[in-house]
């Protein structure tokens, strides 16, 4: 179930106007763009438009019995994770990073958001397969720096069956599988990280895994840990 149109501001954008339209767009349909002129990232950041890579958004219709919706970031991170390791010539430089990161060799791989929309919860995906953008803030990498990348249509198939695949498990087994997943390919226990949180404060010590929820556990220089919900977190 993958649309694919040559051009448009942002696949986010079009599915969340559908839905907002009273359109019952279908879970788990693909809007995927060869190029987006307006794409957005998390806090308004902007969404790199680069040729040859992967840009596509997703639809998830909740229901009472699902996990809670920010664990799809986690679920969407996964299935990146699995899409991509096959062509990694070395598969423990990928990692994911909480609470929406690929990253491969500590640099941005992809970059995932979620939006929402009533009941549905709008997911979109960007992965660098041909060319990273050069960003200011933080160090950003591309598939085909380190390997030959796949084309974006072979990709997206690829990503898609992954995806399906991550959300059925999600919902059949629930947070305590996909934690255990998330915890074994993410961020090393015990590594440097400092938080940039919504309200402006920034927090530091060392990464102590997922709690049960999928909420980042942070341990400070106290030794007490304590439950992230949301924010930006940058590797030391």
């Amino acid at each position: 179930m993958i649309e694919t149109v040559s051009t448009t501001g942002s696949t986010n954008a079009d599915l969340l106007a559908r839905l907002r339209a009273g359109e019952r767009v279908p879970e788990l349909h693909w809007l995927v763009a060869q190029r987006q002129t307006a794409g957005k990232g998390r806090q308004g950041r902007e969404w790199f438009d680069g040729a040859g890579n992967f840009m596509g958004s997703t639809v998830i219709h909740r229901v009472e019995s699902d996990p809670p919706a920010p664990t799809l970031a986690l679920v969407a991170g996964l299935a990146v994770y699995e899409a991509v390791l096959p062509f990694c010539p070395d598969p423990s430089a990928l990692r994911l990073k909480w609470p929406n990161d690929v990253l491969l060799g500590g640099a941005k791989l992809c970059g995932i958001l979620l939006e929402a929309e009533q009941n549905a919860i709008v997911i979109g995906i960007g992965v660098n397969l041909a060319i990273a953008p050069d960003l200011p803030d933080r160090e950003t990498v591309a598939l085909s720096d380190v390997t030959a990348s796949p084309n974006a249509e072979d990709f997206a198939q690829r990503l898609v069956t992954s995806f399906d695949r991550e959300v059925e498990r999600w919902r059949t087994f629930g947070l305590e599988p996909l934690i255990r997943r998330w915890t074994a390919a993410g961020t090393p226990e015990g590594t440097r990280v400092s938080v940039h949180e919504p309200d402006g404060t920034v927090s530091s010590g060392g990464f102590a895994g997922l709690d049960a929820h999928g909420n980042m556990r942070l341990r400070l220089e106290d030794g007490s840990v304590r439950a992230i919900h949301a924010g930006d977190v940058v590797l030391a």
